[in-house]
């Protein structure tokens, strides 16, 4: 009998169904879920820690979008595929199209934005991953145009992740950590991105490196 339980309980946790991951952003993640991409990176992590069976990895970017693009196709894009955890990867061109395209998100809507995202995702009970957007410019010495602006948004990222006890993957911080010692002739950009925004290779590698961290423990 007992031998008859433990084999009915294994076969329970084999069962399980896997948790639906959703990374959501813009062009990054768009690019992160063709060969190379982050997202990619993500699940061949998984895989290679013999975890496929407990996630199910996908992306949903589009090129240009804001936060307040990510609240408007949150429904259609997200809630409909029933996911588990949603992972928001978004901020840059927030920032960024300030001095592009002059346009971008003035930090009052961009915080307000995220929140009301958040609440969709909390009437759901589906779990959030905050990540701060990584950089636009890749120079050391704080002398990238918009890093007055980038940073400013990626503190309210971190307040909104600790106000709501929501995990963050800090991805400023880790990429400043890693040009800081990759990056000595200060380049701005080749070292983690190809464009100072768009990921290269080793980008790609690092931001799913981050992510991964945070999921599996999830």
């Amino acid at each position: 009998m007992k031998l008859l339980v433990f084999v009915l309980a294994a076969a329970a946790i084999v069962s399980l169904p896997r948790k639906k991951v959703i990374f959501f952003g813009d062009s990054i993640t768009e690019a992160g879920v063709k060969p190379g991409g982050y997202v990619v990176r993500t699940a061949d992590l998984a895989a290679a820690e013999k975890l496929s069976d407990q996630f199910e990895i996908s992306g949903s970017g589009i090129g240009g979008n804001k936060i307040y693009d990510l609240y408007l196709r949150l429904d259609e894009d997200v809630l409909a595929k029933a996911p588990d955890i949603v992972v928001i990867y978004v901020g840059v061109n927030d920032v960024w199209h300030k001095s592009l395209l002059g346009t971008g998100t003035d930090p009052d809507k961009f915080e307000r934005f995220y929140n009301a995202l958040l609440k969709k995702l909390r009437e759901k009970n589906i779990k959030a991953v905050l990540c701060t957007p990584a950089a636009v410019g890749e120079r050391t010495d704080f002398t990238n145009e918009l890093d007055g602006d980038l940073n400013r948004y990626c503190e309210i990222v971190r307040r909104i992740a600790a106000q709501n006890n929501l995990p963050l993957v800090d991805l400023r911080k880790a990429f400043l950590e890693y040009n800081r010692g990759h990056n000595t002739s200060n380049q701005e950009s080749g070292i983690l991105t190809s464009d100072r925004v768009h990921l290269n290779d080793k980008g790609n590698a690092l931001v799913a490196e981050e992510m991964w961290k945070v999921i599996k423990k999830m």
